[in-house]
């Protein structure tokens, strides 16, 4: 713990600090003062390096303890793979598919506009038209249907190895294969869908570490697990004034079935809107920054988190919600473990925590450490072997928005080099 003496000799780095802008979020402003007894991560819990001693020092600088006045200060973290391990669309979509709560569309090309002809058929030989449209299919009884379905899910592809998407997006701000899971339970509630993925959580919780389990012939992880150390992290940064929310590419009815469990509530937690109609989900998803409702051009991933985040957080409207913005209207602190966090992670003005599961564009940011502000750790169960060789920063490290893959470039446009895996 913080002595009064220790604040009074860190006030000279407050004061040095104090001409930068804090991030502003959402929330009321306050004033914070300076008191002995600031929230502390716990240090009984393992950090990579001294990657504690930094989120601690940022900790102190943004939070309560720094003694100044303004708005609260925001944090936002990913969900899959960042606080929890595993995936937690994967885990209600097998859950859902063992349960039979996949209804039956009309047309498979119904569920998502980008399903290409070979995918419609697919599914359609696959899960048949026996089924009443409306009705569930039965995905826990029928394997060549599950299969389809997880096979398209898990790579883009049919089980024929053929493309399940095809046309024209973004690939900065949607992937098409993301909005079709959240697609798939239209017919639903939203608090159906929250229902399927508490079970799916419990059954996850309590299966153990290192678990599988089967959907049709495929084989994927069997159990989640939050990660003590995010936990804590979010509870110090809760006690410390930040607010902090989830900006996940998940379903947001999902995503709500597992974020009370770090302390957070619906408002603070955020992931993909599916439009409702009477009362049940439909398959047009919500826009955002002025890309319009439909058919999900615009999902929380990549550039797209940036853009919930300001417009959703920072209240930002239109088209300038995909800009960076200045300090005071960007998040403190960002956390994810992947490419598609990327752009919201880097855009965090005290730390950037990245997840080591060899993402190159990631962590060639984090590696490179522009600002000294970069927090890269591994993750906290079963982590990733070191990368071998090195992330291809100069050459094919980042996704363009045409897809193709170009060099990482930082903030005034020079290329980061090639980067060793550092936090393994």
């Amino acid at each position: 713990m913080r002595t009064t003496s220790a604040i009074v000799v860190g006030l000279a780095t407050v004061a040095a600090l104090a001409a930068a802008p804090l991030p502003a979020g959402a929330a009321t402003a306050h004033d914070r003062t300076p008191r002995a007894n600031c929230p502390q991560l716990d240090t009984k819990l393992p950090w990579y390096g001294d990657n504690r001693a930094k989120l601690q020092k940022m900790i102190d600088e943004r939070g309560t303890c720094s003694g100044k006045r303004g708005p609260r200060p925001v944090a936002a973290f990913d969900w899959d793979n960042t606080v929890v391990k595993n995936d937690i669309t994967d885990a209600t979509l097998a859950w859902a598919l063992k349960h039979d709560k996949i209804l039956r569309p009309a047309h498979w090309t119904d569920t998502n506009a980008f399903l290409t002809p070979a995918a419609d058929k697919a599914l359609t030989k696959a899960c048949g038209t026996a089924v009443r449209v409306g009705r569930p299919l039965p995905t826990s009884k029928n394997t060549a249907c599950a299969d389809e379905i997880f096979e398209i899910r898990e790579k883009s592809k049919t089980m024929a190895g053929e493309d399940a998407f095809a046309g024209d997006w973004n690939h900065r701000r949607t992937v098409p294969g993301y909005a079709w899971i959240p697609q798939l339970f239209a017919g639903h509630t939203p608090a159906a869908l929250t229902s399927f993925a508490r079970q799916a959580r419990a059954e996850q919780l309590a299966a153990p570490v290192g678990a599988t389990q089967k959907v049709g012939t495929h084989t994927l992880a069997g159990y989640v697990r939050y990660y003590d150390q995010q936990k804590d992290l979010i509870r110090t940064l809760k006690a410390a004034g930040f607010d902090v929310y989830i900006v996940s590419a998940s379903s947001e009815p999902i995503a709500e079935a597992w974020s009370d469990g770090v302390g957070l509530d619906a408002k603070h937690t955020i992931g993909i809107r599916n439009v409702t109609k009477h009362g049940r989900l439909t398959p047009v998803i919500k826009g955002c920054g002025g890309v319009e409702t439909g058919r999900g051009d615009a999902l929380p991933y990549m550039d797209g988190k940036r853009c919930m985040i300001n417009q959703e957080i920072f209240k930002i409207k239109g088209a300038a919600a995909w800009k960076q913005q200045d300090p005071a209207h960007r998040i403190a602190l960002g956390a994810g473990d992947a490419d598609t966090d990327v752009t919201f992670v880097n855009d965090a003005t005290g730390a950037h925590v990245a997840i080591n599961r060899n993402k190159s564009e990631l962590m060639c940011r984090a590696f490179d450490d522009a600002d000294g502000r970069w927090v890269a750790n591994p993750m906290f169960i079963d982590p990733m072997p070191r990368k071998a060789g090195t992330y291809p920063c100069s050459t094919t490290g980042a996704t363009a928005a045409d897809g193709s893959k170009v060099p990482v470039r930082r903030a005034d446009g020079s290329v980061i080099p090639d980067q060793v895996d550092l936090a393994f």
